[in-house]
């Protein structure tokens, strides 16, 4: 595939792998992720404020710099190689957009500025357990029932209008533990008016009790987030419609996004195995230099480029996004696990950077997939199955579109 990306994304590219070369590595991952917001701060300044990573798809208004999902993607792919723990993926993927899309005149002016510059770190809580399934990306989101729906469980608005305060909890929240403002799906409107709306909660709001949770990928931080009377203000006001159509939509960007960032981890353990065979000698000769190993390597740089090509198709067409996603995630598996057999006995203690890319390829997986989910939901959205849908359901006849 010919990206035939323009040479301003070449050296957004560019800078952030050199960059992220001199201030990432074997010694200073462990170090982040022990920090008490799951990353380095500094590090994070630095890319904010001399990369402006966090605005690149923000407009200029808000003090973004008005690039387009691919730039964005193209960062991600860099910070996937890296493995590079940030709330990179939590504020700009998930929730910058989704504040851009629905939020006020006034909520947009005083959250995006602060988002772009990385002053304000953001997180999406989604109940249900399921973040997959709540962006529609594995599922049909529209019944609203992974957000409570009116019953016992998920998130719960009450109040009136400029008085809503949230209970209820949601788990698995990347990065919930230190952002800065949570975007949170509550159901609301009762019976009569069942809907769930999307509301803005301060990192320290009163009620509001976050606990970081051990996680498989140390990288991906996520934490349980507990709301007791919280006081929230609805994003978009109080009369916004059912958000669960703008969460698909904004899930489908993400899918992309998440691709790049998934190819990124595939290629960097590809490319790291490849090294290691070179030097590594067995029998009086390098491991790469027998057939078979050859033949392993071969398969998994084909997987890999099938990936990063759907990724950037994906990239300039979010529709893409989780077929992308379901290529993308299963190649970084595949990859990775090849990678620690590769490596040999080496490859299977816990603290080896091959081990640290297979966790982040499985976790993302359990995070984002599964894999056969993303392909059967994208299939039926596609209508391959009878009648295709859209996340707002309307129907467009059978056959693929």
């Amino acid at each position: 595939m010919d990206a035939a990306f323009t040479a301003e994304q070449h050296e957004i590219r560019r800078t952030l792998r050199d960059l992220l070369a001199r201030h990432t590595g074997p010694d200073a991952i462990p170090a982040a992720v022990r920090t008490a917001e799951g990353y380095d701060p500094a590090l994070w300044r630095r890319l904010a404020g001399d990369l402006g990573l966090p605005g690149l798809a923000l407009a200029e208004e808000y003090g973004g710099a008005g690039c387009t999902t691919t730039e964005l993607a193209l960062a991600c792919e860099e910070t996937g190689r890296a493995l590079l723990p940030s709330p990179l993926l939590a504020t700009a993927a998930l929730t910058a957009p989704l504040i851009a899309a629905l939020g006020t005149p006034d909520q947009r002016s005083a959250l995006l500025p602060r988002i772009a510059d990385g002053t304000l770190t953001a997180a999406l809580a989604l109940p249900g357990g399921s973040l997959a399934t709540a962006l529609g990306l594995t599922g049909d989101n529209l019944d609203g029932t992974w957000a409570g729906g009116g019953r016992a469980g998920g998130i719960q608005a009450h109040g009136e209008a400029g008085e809503r305060r949230l209970y209820g909890e949601a788990d698995r929240v990347l990065d919930g533990h230190s952002a800065g403002l949570l975007l949170v799906a509550a159901h609301a409107g009762g019976y009569p008016r069942s809907r769930t709306q999307l509301f803005l909660v301060p990192g320290d709001a009163p009620g509001l009790v976050r606990t970081r949770l051990t996680a498989l990928d140390e990288t991906r931080p996520l934490a349980r987030v507990e709301l007791r009377d919280t006081p929230a203000e609805p994003l978009g006001g109080d009369d916004t419609a059912d958000a669960a159509a703008a969460l698909a939509d904004a899930g489908r960007t993400a899918a992309a996004i998440l691709a790049a960032e998934a190819v990124g981890t595939a290629a960097s353990a590809l490319e790291r195995t490849v090294e290691y065979v070179k030097a590594r000698e067995q029998f009086g000769r390098a491991v790469g230099s027998f057939q078979a190993v050859k033949h392993r390597l071969a398969d998994l740089y084909v997987r890999v480029e099938a990936a990063r090509s759907a990724a950037y198709h994906a990239a300039r067409d979010p529709e893409a996004g989780p077929l992308a996603l379901a290529q993308a995630l299963e190649a970084a598996r595949i990859t990775t696990g090849e990678a620690v057999q590769l490596h040999g006995g080496i490859g299977f203690t816990w603290e080896h950077e091959a081990h640290r890319y297979l966790k982040r390829a499985a976790g993302d997986e359990l995070l984002f997939g599964p894999v056969h989910r993303l392909r059967d939901h994208a299939a039926h959205r596609a209508g391959l199955f009878g009648p295709a849908t859209t996340a707002s359901g309307v129907l467009h006849g059978a056959g693929v579109r």
